[in-house]
């Protein structure tokens, strides 16, 4: 089978963890890499074993498929030249800044007959995928994505930035149109919205609860879904789920103490771990090279885009606090 020539576009820390990914794949030759940066790009380059460019228009006509990550706002023009000219894109999240050129991407890429992917990388987390099989009908839904302020982080705020991926997820899992939505933000340490906390409600009843937040000393990545019979906690760092079920409660009062106690069968449930980014960046090359059909539709790509850009315009018009 023919090998697949694979670079990478902007090589910041995420664009590294795709650099690492492309070089330990059997089928994959990393032909090059580029960033703006002369001296970091090169250093990678070497580290990797592979071509330092400082012009990605470089890659055109050297690539089969690449991962594009830079700054969200070079996002449109730097996918529009890989899909003009033929090549399969992992475009990281969030797709662009506004729907109009998200669709527009998803045209083009059809219109080129290539495969256009968005880089939500907590879909292909063992966890997750496991969390689908077990969420029937849910109640309520409460995510927190807590974590340390990043320096790197300046162009969008943490709607776009980490809480995209847990609205990605809820939509999946509640598969029910938005009823009503409700937000707060607040800015710390850039102009933009560093905590974020968002209310949305489904037609079918549901009620969503997240949380993001960049100016956390520790970093927090859990969802806990409350449905039927079952109280459903995961974590996405350890990949772990677990499962509470017949839960009972009852407090004794003894002369100036009341003490209460919990108890419930708690199901640990299996999960295959692997690296979430090695699995999405393999999805994208058998969809390219083999045909398989794609994980996510393209209008639940635009959906969960679609939502967050909404969460920003309750924020745009009742301000940050």
């Amino acid at each position: 089978m023919q090998r697949v020539r694979a670079g990478v576009v902007g090589i910041g820390q995420m664009g590294q963890y795709h650099v690492g990914v492309y070089s330990e794949l059997i089928d994959v030759d990393l032909v090059g890499i580029a960033d703006t940066h002369h001296e970091h790009v090169a250093a990678i380059a070497e580290k990797y074993n592979t071509t330092p460019y400082t012009d990605y228009h470089d890659l055109l006509g050297l690539v089969d498929v690449v991962s594009i990550a830079v700054p969200t706002s070079l996002h449109y023009r730097v996918a529009c030249d890989f899909l003009n000219a033929g090549v399969h894109v992992l475009l990281e999240k969030p797709i662009t800044h506004t729907l109009e050129e998200a669709r527009e991407l998803f045209r083009l890429a059809e219109a080129q007959e290539v495969v256009l992917h968005v880089g939500h990388v907590e879909r292909f987390n063992g966890a997750v995928q496991e969390l689908k099989k077990i969420v029937q009908d849910p109640w309520l839904i409460e995510s927190r994505r807590l974590g340390p302020f990043v320096p790197r982080i300046k162009e969008d705020g943490v709607i776009l930035d980490v809480m995209i991926h847990d609205i990605d997820i809820i939509l999946n899992l509640v598969r029910s149109p938005v009823r009503s939505m409700t937000a707060m933000g607040k800015s710390i340490y850039t102009n933009r919205e560093d905590i974020a906390n968002v209310q949305i409600g489904f037609q079918n009843g549901c009620m969503a609860s997240i949380v993001a937040s960049r100016a956390t000393e520790i970093k927090i990545r859990t969802m806990a879904i409350t449905q039927r019979d079952a109280y459903i906690v995961l974590d996405y760092t350890d990949q772990d789920i677990r499962v509470h079920r017949q839960a009972s409660s009852e407090h004794l009062v003894t002369r100036g103490t009341l003490r209460y106690k919990q108890e419930s069968f708690i199901e640990r449930i299996f999960v295959h771990k692997e690296n979430p980014l090695k699995l999405e960046i393999k999805h994208l090359i058998d969809c390219a090279t083999r045909g398989a059909l794609r994980v996510v539709s393209v209008d639940e790509e635009l959906h969960a885009l679609q939502v967050a850009l909404q969460v920003l315009d309750i924020l745009d018009k009742d301000g940050l606090v």
